[in-house]
C-alpha cells in the first residue's frame, strides 16, 4: 500500500522497531539476512564511519532459518499485520536452495530476496553476484525449489550491472533489488592498519545514492521485471527520484541506523506532499 521498505540488515527482524512507532505504516519489511545455520558473523571491529556514510562488515549474523521462522516471525506477527520479504544469504548453492525453500509454507512471507551481493562473507555472498554464469546457475537452482516470487539483490561491484540484470531476468528472477553496498575500506592513522577486522567492508549511506540511481535507471530500461531501488536514500525526495528512475518500490537502509524514525518520517512526507 506504499513503496517504503526497510532494507535487510538495517531493521533487524522488524519487531525491534515497534518500540519506536507503529511499523504497520511500512509497505513491507525486508528481514535481516538469513542463512541455513545460525552464524555469529565477522570479528570485531566491523563498523567504520565514513564521509556521508559508513562501512560495515557484519558478515550475515543471524540465528538461522528455523529460528527465524519459529521465533522471529511470530514476534513480528504480534506487531505487524502485513506480509514481509525474507532475505536469504549463503556460502554454497545448496545452502541458498535449502534456505529459500524453507519459506515456501510460511504465509507471512510473500517473497524471497536472494542476497548474492554481500561483500562481507569469506565465501559465497558476492561471489555469486559477480560471475554471470554462477549467478544464473544459482537462480535456476533456487527457482526449482522456491515457490515464492524471487527478488535478486544485485551487486554494484561489477563492470556492467545491466548484463547481470538481464541474466537474472533470463534465469527466472521475478524482480531485482538495486543496489547493495560498494566495496571500501578505512585505515587507522595511528596504527596504519585497516579499521575493520575483515579489512574490507560494504560502503553504504547517502554517498552511494547517485550510483544507485544510475544503476536503477540503466536496469529499468533493460529489463521488464520490477525493480526495488536501494542505496543512499535519506528523504522523500530521494524516494521520488528512485521512482522516476524506474523503481517500483524503495528500500531505506543506513538512514534507519542514523534515525530509527526514518521510514515513518519519509512515508509521512510522501503522504503530505
Amino acid at each position: 500500500d506504499n513503496p517504503i521498505i526497510p532494507a535487510s540488515g538495517t531493521f533487524g527482524f522488524g519487531h525491534e522497531f515497534a518500540d519506536y512507532y507503529d511499523v504497520n505504516c511500512l509497505g513491507s519489511i525486508s528481514l535481516k539476512g538469513t542463512t541455513k545455520e545460525g552464524q555469529y558473523g565477522n570479528d570485531l571491529p566491523r563498523i567504520a564511519e565514513c564521509p556521508v556514510g559508513m562501512l560495515n562488515a557484519i558478515g550475515l549474523q543471524n540465528p538461522g532459518v528455523h529460528a527465524v521462522i519459529n521465533e522471529e516471525l511470530p514476534k513480528l506477527a504480534k506487531v505487524y499485520s502485513k506480509k514481509v520479504i525474507a532475505n536469504v544469504g549463503g556460502h554454497r548453492k545448496d545452502e541458498y536452495v535449502y534456505t529459500c525453500a524453507q519459506f515456501n509454507g510460511v504465509e507471512q512471507v510473500f517473497a524471497v530476496e536472494l542476497n548474492v551481493s554481500c561483500p562481507n562473507v569469506s565465501s559465497g555472498g558476492m561471489t555469486f553476484g559477480i560471475d554471470i554464469a554462477v549467478l544464473s546457475d544459482l537462480i535456476k537452482a533456487v527457482k526449482k525449489e522456491c515457490t515464492k516470487p524471487l527478488i535478486v539483490k544485485l551487486s554494484p561491484n561489477v563492470t556492467d550491472i545491466v548484463s547481470f540484470a538481464r541474466a537474472a531476468e533470463d534465469s527466472g528472477a521475478d524482480g531485482l533489488t538495486l543496489i547493495n553496498t560498494l566495496m571500501g575500506m578505512r585505515l587507522d592513522l595511528k596504527t596504519g592498519k585497516p579499521i575493520l577486522a575483515n579489512i574490507r567492508g560494504g560502503y553504504s549511506g547517502a554517498g552511494i545514492f547517485p550510483v544507485a540511481i544510475r544503476m536503477v535507471y540503466d536496469c529499468a530500461n533493460a529489463v521488464k521485471i520490477p525493480i526495488i531501488g536501494c542505496g543512499g536514500v535519506t528523504c522523500a525526495d530521494n524516494v521520488r527520484e528512485m521512482l522516476l528512475a524506474g523503481a517500483k518500490a524503495v528500500q531505506i537502509g543506513t538512514e534507519n541506523l542514523i534515525n530509527p524514525y526514518a521510514c515513518r518520517d519519509i512515508i509521512n512526507a510522501l503522504n503530505n506532499a
